[in-house]
């Protein structure tokens, strides 16, 4: 029975990260091309708050349930498959991390961008285009990771 508790909570919890982070990328991505400083206010600190309240606890969550399943399961951690998917959520976690700071920085620009009633900086789409270079990686590695966990070759 704690299988199947287990194995729903990493399921659920990697539709979470996966969803909020694709979701999240998806409005903030528009609201940036849009250019409208309030609109990229509104929807940046929404999305930092999406990614402290799911992201975060997921990010958490996902290598404590796999590993749990893995040993209990009787998957060897040195598998070939289990190794990469490992490397690969280090590596997309690793890139998220910065990403959070960006966003942050993203939102406060925005914010007082929209206080002073002026257009959003070019230090803002500074942020934008790092936040662009280090999501696109990050999102690749999750596709490869589910791909990993479904195959398990």
């Amino acid at each position: 029975m704690d299988i199947l508790v287990v194995k729903w909570l990493h399921v659920l919890s990697s539709t979470l990260l996966f969803g909020t982070g694709i979701g999240s990328a998806f409005y903030l991505l528009l609201a940036s091309l849009r250019g409208e400083a309030r609109t990229v206010a509104l929807v940046a600190t929404w999305v930092v708050r999406a990614d402290w309240l799911f992201t975060a606890t997921t990010v958490l969550i996902q290598p404590l349930t796999g590993i749990y399943l893995a040993a209990r399961i009787g998957y060897p951690l040195d598998a070939p498959w289990l190794r990469t998917s490992l490397w690969l959520y280090a590596f997309a976690v690793a890139c998220w991390l910065p990403v959070v700071w960006l966003q942050i920085r993203m939102r406060d620009a925005a914010v007082a961008a929209d206080r002073d009633g002026a257009p959003l900086p070019p230090a803002y789409f500074r942020l934008f285009r790092a936040w662009i270079a280090l999501g696109v990686p990050a999102f690749a590695a999750f596709l490869a990771i589910f791909g990993l966990m479904i195959a398990r070759p």
